[in-house]
């Protein structure tokens, strides 16, 4: 007898193991990949926050020494 003949082919459970365990791989993978360009977006806008401070903190400084300037400069008469 070649077996029933109801199954065609016999049901092979490592494959299928497999098959599941790469899905869930797939799958965790992705929500790595999502998580990862959150906290890339995240630095990017901490990073933009970061110079507008440097640069204020510049314009403030080059502003303060720019009128000390005018303050000791010769007045014009």
């Amino acid at each position: 007898m070649e077996g029933s003949r109801f199954v065609k082919e016999p049901f092979d459970w490592h494959d299928q193991r497999l098959d599941t365990q790469e899905r869930i791989m797939a799958l965790q993978f992705g929500q790595v990949e999502r998580r990862l360009e959150r906290i890339e977006a995240l630095i990017e806008g901490l990073e933009r926050r970061l110079w507008m401070t440097v640069y204020g903190v510049v314009a403030v400084i080059l502003t303060q020494a720019v009128q000390s300037i005018l303050e000791y400069a010769p007045k014009g008469g």
